[in-house]
């Protein structure tokens, strides 16, 4: 199969979810590659440690609005260019490999460990200027890689965007931490080169932390590659919806449910991932789903095959779909579509024949004496570039779209999502948001109490009361209060706090939070003024 280039993926992927806006869309210059780093301890226990660095980093770019590449596309690249997977490339062949992958930055890097500390250093190849950056460093204890990690991330996405304003105490402070065995762990079982191994260290992995979400994707999957499909749907159903490789983890755990003939269990589960996101693959899936209970799934294939008519598997699970309704005319229309994608297509051949020979309105029986009995097709295929690149794009059409809306509409919008983002602890996709919101207009009130509860989950209590002060001195609001009498609290001012929260219910009389606080106030004999 022929990879297909970031850009042409992005191209068909505007077609799929806005075809009003131009075939010229394009990622702004934002397609980052992130290469394994090489270890220069002269420990080779240690070289999981370089290949840590592409997972964390890409995890890091995405939520600062890049769009990474990932380990299978790099891994095929490599492969394409008759490279081994473990290959540490030179320049030239960097440029290649990033040539190939329609990259527009390449990040290069190195390691040291000594005395258990973990020093850093990376670079950022920018492709079309064929510029190499200054090093860019930093360091850590050994068990705080994931510090290093967010830090050398952060300075990564200010060299690549000068303009990016979210942070760096937002980057450390982002979620995915867990404890470092469990981390070496799922990188060493993500890379393995048998099953066997793979599946090893992600149990692993889970079992020293059964909520790291990344290896519990990463464990069904392998448990799904080997075929043990309820194993698979139980590890796969405790990733947290709220996580963003949820799609993924539900595309994997609709397919677990439907190859162990759970219908119903399988539909939500593809249901869920196209109601995000609705590709082709994921909705045609959530109509064989449904097909299987006996369900009319007319409407799902009309999607799947409107949104891809180049699949010809679309054509004939629509066909199906419309001969079970008994419209026996668009049945043939799509049977007819299917073989002239692929002419030598037997059941689609035998779909179309049998259509011929019955009279119009005639309804295709599942269990026929004739023993034809046709069922649609499920796609078992998932590719993550496409998943994340539509989710990329989304996030594209999301901002041009924002930026036609009046400024006071922007401010609500933009505050409202990086609430949602605060909500599920996606720190710098929140703070982006307040800091867009502030963009449209900086004397807005509630970006201000956002960037405030951002700097408050990060650490900063200083910059977190500043920006609660200003959000107050703008337009007094309970969300600004409530960040002061946390902090207040905090420092076991306890007159303060009350002060505090007794605003923000005059404010808002019925904020759960407030209550909460109010509540935990007099527990320790501090009354509201």
């Amino acid at each position: 199969m022929r990879f297909p280039s970031t850009r042409a993926l992005l191209l068909a992927l505007t077609a799929l979810l806005l075809p009003q806006i131009a075939r010229s869309q394009d990622t702004g210059g934002r397609v980052v590659l992130v290469l394994p780093f090489d270890n220069r301890s002269g420990n080779p226990s240690l070289n999981w440690i370089g290949d840590s660095f592409p997972d964390t980093l890409d995890q890091r770019l995405n939520s600062a609005g890049f769009l990474t590449i990932s380990h299978d596309d790099r891994a095929y690249a490599l492969d394409h260019l008759g490279l081994p997977p473990d290959f540490r490339p030179s320049r030239a062949t960097t440029i290649r490999i990033a040539q190939q992958l329609d990259a527009d930055y390449v990040v290069v890097g190195s390691y040291n460990v000594a005395d258990n500390k973990i020093s850093v250093q990376a670079q950022v190849l920018a492709i079309n200027a064929l510029h190499l950056s200054a090093p860019l460093q930093d360091g850590a204890d050994l068990p705080r890689l994931f510090d290093a990690e967010n830090a050398i991330a952060w300075k990564i996405a200010r060299q690549i965007d000068p303009h990016f304003n979210v942070a760096e105490q937002t980057f450390l402070a982002s979620p995915g931490g867990v404890p470092l065995p469990s981390f070496e762990n799922y990188i060493r079982g993500s890379n393995a080169p048998n099953p066997d191994e793979r599946l090893k260290r992600l149990q692993a992995a889970v079992t020293d932390t059964p909520t790291y979400a990344a290896a519990l994707l990463a464990l069904g999957k392998e448990q799904y590659a080997a075929r043990d499909y309820p194993s698979a749907a139980a590890t796969l159903a405790k990733v947290p919806t709220s996580d963003r490789i949820a799609l993924e983890a539900n595309f994997y755990l609709g397919l677990a449910h439907f190859n162990s003939t759970d219908y119903a269990k399988a539909e939500t589960a593809f249901a869920f991932v196209a109601a995000r996101l609705p590709l082709p693959e994921v909705v045609n899936d959530q109509g064989v789903a449904a097909s299987r209970q006996g369900k009319d799934a007319v409407a799902l294939f009309q999607r799947a095959s409107s949104a891809d008519p180049s699949d010809e598997d679309y054509h004939y699970n629509f066909a199906i779909a419309l001969f079970r309704r008994g419209d026996t005319a668009s049945a043939l229309r799509e049977a007819d579509a299917a073989l002239k994608l692929k002419p030598t297509d037997a059941e689609a051949n035998e779909l179309r024949s049998r259509l011929n020979l019955v009279p119009a309105g005639t309804k295709l029986a599942p269990n026929s004496d004739t023993g034809f009995s046709p069922v649609e097709r499920i796609i078992r295929t998932y590719s993550e570039a496409s998943f994340r690149q539509a989710a990329f794009l989304m996030d594209q059409i999301r901002a041009q779209r924002m930026a036609t809306l009046p400024t006071a509409e922007q401010v609500t919008q933009y505050t409202q999502l990086g609430r949602d983002y605060l909500v599920q602890g996606l720190l710098p996709e929140a703070e982006q948001q307040f800091q867009s919101a502030l963009n449209a207009d900086p004397n807005a009130a509630a970006p201000h109490a956002g960037l405030a509860q951002v700097r408050e989950q990060s650490g900063a209590a200083d910059d977190a009361r500043s920006e609660a002060q200003i959000s107050n001195r703008l337009s007094p609001n309970a969300a600004a209060f409530l960040v002061l009498a946390r902090l207040d609290l905090q420092a076991n001012n306890l007159p303060a706090s009350a002060d505090d929260v007794s605003k923000a219910l005059k404010l808002e009389p019925q904020n759960t939070a407030a209550i909460a606080l109010r509540n935990s106030l007099q527990t320790r004999g501090q009354d509201l003024p």
